[in-house]
């Protein structure tokens, strides 16, 4: 009797719990949906903001035909990216690659500007093809500034790419396949990603999928400021594999701002070579650290060279940012302007000094002739290059050369066998074969001469150097 009792007394307990068990797990599914409903109207807020900033972008230039042909060398190519307004007055950042040897580039906005039929359907007809102009880009970072013809747009403020960490939530927007302003979400892979040992441009890498056609397209955060410029990605496949990477918006701004003021970057040095310090390295020159960054050289004549920098000096702090390796100094150093101050903290034996440095433009800034050429004029298609006589006027902008006449490789142009890579932007051509060459009319002329299995061997100037550069032509 007590134990049947027993057991009706658990069933009727069970019996008033779930109800109450029910209702919490209802209230609890009910919660999670509301957090979730939340969370998807503050991603599509942020997508109304964004997306009429965004451009897709639509490039015609010219591109080297068959050499073999008796038709035009020059045959006309299509492409497409995306960008990005940063000012109201018709700015726009993308990348170089993608407008660099157009000759005429149209944008189109996803919507109308002046929102008027807003909401009424889900498909929206976007705004017609306007034409744009580039006024400069920047080859080292792959960045572009182009601009159309108005005012009082929509545009979107840069965030601090310094701040960006590793797991950070973050949107690509662009036009991935020409598929006009879409947008992806994913995460910050890696906050600054090098790729080279040597080179000081760094990457956001992000998950977040980015297909050819996005590139020049803005990686923002979830306040809706540009952190990265979407740039190119790592695939097998050719489509996206979860591994892309953008320019940081702090390296963007400093491009976008130089561009806009000199139409290219002016490019800035203080005058030292620096490297990483090991402990075999500071072993063998019995450096009071075994870590850091040393003076490596010190530039003759340089800004670093008059304040008082010396070879053997252990960099501790650029403008109080300590300093923990050569890659972290070049690329602090990479985004200074033309006549920045910078405060160096150096540690000379057991003597701590604080210098206060120039930033002066570097010599080497071989970007500043592509403003000069015409794909029209100035392309050799055989070579895929863009040359430019050596008249009185480039020899200015260039130290005191081996020789008066010639032509300079002003710019490389695509499509070409890796084998012309041998010619670089900035060589002084002479020679080829031993025949001296004048100008473009000579330098073309020569080339005629020559058929597909030559070998040609060009007397080129590079860094003040005399070289020899040859390659079986195709």
């Amino acid at each position: 009797m007590i134990c049947k009792f027993y057991h009706t007394s658990i069933l009727f307990i069970i019996f008033l719990i779930l109800p109450v068990c029910s209702a919490d797990q209802s209230r609890a599914q009910e919660k999670n949906l509301t957090g979730l409903e939340g969370m998807s109207e503050s991603f599509e807020k942020l997508a109304e903001l964004v997306s009429p900033a965004v451009v897709q972008i639509l490039a015609t230039g010219y591109v080297p035909g068959d050499a073999s042909s008796t038709s035009s060398l020059i045959n006309k190519q299509r492409g497409s990216g995306s960008g990005v307004l940063l000012n109201s007055d018709g700015y726009i950042v993308t990348n170089a690659h993608v407008v660099k040897d157009a000759r005429d580039i149209k944008v189109r906005f996803s919507r109308r500007l002046n929102n008027q039929f807003k909401g009424k359907s889900i498909l929206q007809s976007s705004s017609k093809w306007q034409e744009a102009k580039i006024i400069g880009f920047d080859s080292e970072t792959d960045l572009a500034v182009i601009k159309i013809d108005r005012t009082g747009l929509h545009f979107l403020n840069f965030g601090d790419s310094d701040a960006v960490r590793k797991g950070q939530l973050v949107f690509a927007f662009g036009s991935p396949f020409g598929l006009e302003n879409s947008v992806t979400m994913g995460v910050v892979s890696a906050a600054a990603r090098q790729l080279q040992p040597e080179d000081p441009m760094i990457y956001i890498q992000t998950d977040t999928p980015i297909n050819p056609g996005n590139s020049g397209g803005p990686l923002v955060n979830t306040k809706g400021e540009v952190v990265g410029i979407n740039t190119f990605i790592l695939s097998r496949s050719g489509g996206s594999e979860g591994i892309g990477f953008a320019a940081p918006s702090n390296i963007v701004k400093n491009v976008f701002e130089q561009i806009k003021i000199y139409g290219r970057v002016r490019r800035g040095i203080i005058g030292v070579r620096v490297q990483t310090i090991s402990p075999v390295l500071a072993a063998g020159l019995d450096l009071p650290l075994d870590y850091g960054v040393v003076v490596s050289d010190v530039y003759p004549l340089s800004p670093a060279h008059k304040e008082g920098v010396k070879i053997g000096d252990i960099i501790l702090a650029l403008d109080n940012k300590p300093m923990e390796n050569g890659r972290q100094f070049e690329v602090n150093l990479y985004i200074r302007r033309i006549s920045d101050i910078v405060k160096l903290d150096v540690l000379r034996g057991d003597e701590r000094k604080t210098l206060w440095i120039s930033v002066v433009e570097r010599e080497d800034d071989v970007d500043r002739f592509v403003e000069l050429v015409d794909p029209e004029k100035n392309l050799i298609p055989r070579l895929g290059i863009m040359a430019i006589d050596l008249n009185d006027s480039i020899k200015k902008m260039l130290p005191p050369l081996r020789g008066q006449q010639g032509v300079l490789v002003a710019a490389r142009s695509t499509g070409f066998s890796s084998l012309y890579d041998n010619l670089r932007t900035g060589d002084i051509i002479y020679s080829i074969n031993r025949i001296p060459i004048k100008n473009i009319g000579s330098l073309k002329a020569e080339l005629n001469k020559f058929t597909a299995g030559d070998i040609l061997v060009f007397q080129v100037e590079r860094s003040r150097q005399l070289i020899y550069v040859s390659f079986e032509l195709e």
